[in-house]
């Protein structure tokens, strides 16, 4: 038992730089590859007035190209050790007084001022990553970032593509995405298990003028089963079950207040809802397996009364309206899905 720990210990502190060892578990792979390195900052298009936000710096290899070419750079790292090297690597330098190390966790620290982010970060905190930087209520022009592949092809997927997904639809909501470069595991010190992808998110100004909770709802049901037609996800007895009571809760509450309720304004604030994909955070779940797992119940679907009769015939009506009841989520767009919350707003219908 104890050689086996010692053994585990040594594997562990094996992957050494400047005598730090790095935790695979904290996501911690440097960048060892100065050819890279070179290659994202270049496509990063920085400029020389730019601030600069790192995220997860590491021993800081990224971070002294990044102080070549910008004003200055703001580094967020969670490691203490980290932290304590990239001080040391750059004191005394004509680097250091354009260097800001902050200790911290980026998913809950105060984003600073920046006008490009540049991060090659820990693949467990992507999406919530994403959807914080896009929140961020200063304007930045980009965001460089390097993810695992599978999650980047999943940003950057198209419709139709087997790799679109709700983190497609509301990353591009939000953002233009593309891919810049491809980045093989043996880049790194120590090598993940898998390969990489640089990714260029741009933020869109100003915010689509929509209920981001409407939206999360929308989308959330509509990929459910993505390759089934939407008319047949509507006819489920839950979802119109579900719709009813929010119609139904709707119209009280305009009753109440004489028909006067305000319209929601789209905040970043509710942002938070679209980063919320705790089972899109397991690559697997992104996918469709569990779409035949489930069957529509169409015949037995509304024989409690003529009243949920014609609710259905409602939603129904509403994706006909739009030519919507024989599409699928996996082939549309933004703007489809745009369009087809606008039709059931102004039908009364929510989703949140």
């Amino acid at each position: 038992m104890a050689g086996g720990k010692i053994r585990k210990a040594r594997h562990q502190q094996q992957h050494l730089q400047g005598g730090i060892p790095f935790e695979k578990s904290k996501g911690q792979h440097i960048l060892k590859n100065p050819m890279l390195v070179e290659t994202i900052v270049q496509k990063a298009g920085i400029k020389p007035t730019d601030v600069v936000l790192e995220i997860g710096p590491g021993t800081g290899n990224l971070t002294k190209k990044l102080l070549e070419v910008s004003k200055s750079v703001v580094a967020i790292e969670l490691d203490p050790r980290m932290v304590l090297e990239l001080n040391r690597r750059f004191q005394g330098t004509p680097y250091s007084n354009r260097l800001k190390v902050i200790q911290g966790d980026i998913l809950k620290s105060e984003l600073p001022y920046f006008d490009i982010c540049v991060a090659n970060i820990p693949y467990q905190i992507s999406s919530p990553l994403t959807f914080k930087l896009l929140s961020h209520h200063s304007v930045f022009r980009c965001a460089v970032i390097m993810f695992q592949r599978e999650f980047a092809m999943r940003l950057v997927a198209n419709p139709g593509d087997n790799l679109y997904c709700r983190l497609s639809v509301n990353t591009q909501l939000l953002a233009r995405v593309s891919h810049l470069l491809k980045v093989g595991r043996n880049n790194f010190k120590p090598p993940p298990k898998v390969d990489s992808s640089v990714v260029r998110i741009e933020p869109r100004r100003p915010l689509p003028p929509v209920s981001f909770k409407e939206w999360d709802g929308l989308i959330r049901l509509c990929f459910n089963r993505k390759n089934k037609t939407l008319g047949s996800i509507f006819k489920q007895k839950s979802v119109l079950s579900l719709l009813e009571k929010n119609y139904k809760t709707m119209q009280a509450l305009q009753q109440a207040q004489n028909g006067q309720m305000e319209e929601e304004k789209p905040s970043t604030d509710d942002l938070a809802v679209l980063a919320d994909m705790i089972e899109d955070l397991s690559m697997d779940s992104y996918g469709v397996k569990d779409e035949d797992e489930m069957d529509v119940e169409e015949d037995d679907m509304m024989v409690g009364g003529s009243e949920k009769s014609d609710f259905k015939e409602m939603i129904m009506g509403i994706l006909k309206q739009g030519d919507f009841a024989e599409k699928r989520a996996s082939k549309l767009t933004q703007v489809d899905f745009l369009y087809l919350l606008s039709l059931f707003k102004k039908a009364g219908i929510h989703f949140a």
